[in-house]
């Protein structure tokens, strides 16, 4: 499993920009890593406050702007701008070559299923995403909980995030039956990760008013988790705008750094 040496932070001027720029930073800092900073849009008409609000940022976190990691002693930062005509698509192929990609907490009902920055990294990457929350956290990957439920998209979240669990105090696999689809069951992947050196035990939740995104969260925060990792879009996107489903509420409602995988 390597390491994460690149992560990739589409620039968004939101009211999130302030948190979601602080918890990038710590992730690069935990690992050492290069925060590439990508501002994407149709035209330069914000090109100047983008660079504005990154010279202000970086400048409050003191991190060193450089074009690539030089070494391994410190965490750096750059800030490419790339005009185009589909911005949420480049966004989606810088972030192939990175190692994961950290966007902003959606900022209401109607942004997550609008989202099509958040929905091409999470589709078109191939890669993890992790979702900051609104409030920047206080520390990231101590105690990891992981929703499964036995899909594809949940298991390529846990591979994704093994180099986190290694470094992790606690790791709590969180299950339910209502949350469960065809494939291992919670026993199998406390089974896998101990084959990778990991130990996990297993806390099963139930429905927080019949609504399962509730009762993960709720779960997760019993815990005292600050990370969340978990599939996304185990149901086609459509049913989940339409229907409701765990991965939008879960985008909806977490406060703490959520890292999704498809």
């Amino acid at each position: 499993m390597i390491a994460i040496r690149k992560v990739l932070l589409p620039l968004q001027l939101a009211t999130t920009v302030a948190a979601t720029f602080s918890t990038a930073v710590m992730v690069t800092r935990t690992w050492r890593a290069h925060l590439a900073v990508v501002y994407a849009a149709a035209n330069r008409d914000r090109e100047s406050a983008v660079r504005g609000v990154f010279d202000r940022l970086t400048a409050e976190h003191g991190l060193a702007v450089a074009e690539a990691r030089p070494d391994a002693e410190a965490a750096t930062t750059s800030l490419a701008v790339v005009i185009g005509r589909e911005p949420d698509i480049a966004i989606a192929h810088q972030a192939r070559l990175a190692d994961l990609i950290v966007v902003a907490h959606p900022e209401g009902d109607k942004e997550v299923s609008s989202s099509d920055a958040l929905h091409a990294v999470l589709f078109d990457s191939a890669k993890p995403v992790l979702i900051a929350p609104r409030i920047p956290p206080s520390t990231i990957g101590h105690h990891i909980c992981i929703g499964w439920n036995g899909t594809a998209e949940s298991a390529s979240a846990v591979v994704a995030a093994i180099p986190w669990l290694h470094r992790a105090q606690s790791t709590c696999i969180l299950w339910s039956e209502d949350y469960q689809r065809r494939g291992p069951f919670a026993p199998d992947l406390e089974q896998y990760l101990a084959a990778h050196d990991v130990i996990a035990d297993r806390a099963m939740f139930s429905p927080f008013g019949k609504i399962v995104g509730a009762g993960l969260l709720a779960a997760a925060s019993e815990r005292v988790c600050d990370l969340l990792v978990m599939g996304a879009y185990s149901h086609s996107r459509l049913r989940q705008r339409i229907l409701g489903g765990v991965t939008r509420h879960v985008l909806e409602h977490a406060n703490v750094p959520v890292m999704m995988h498809r």
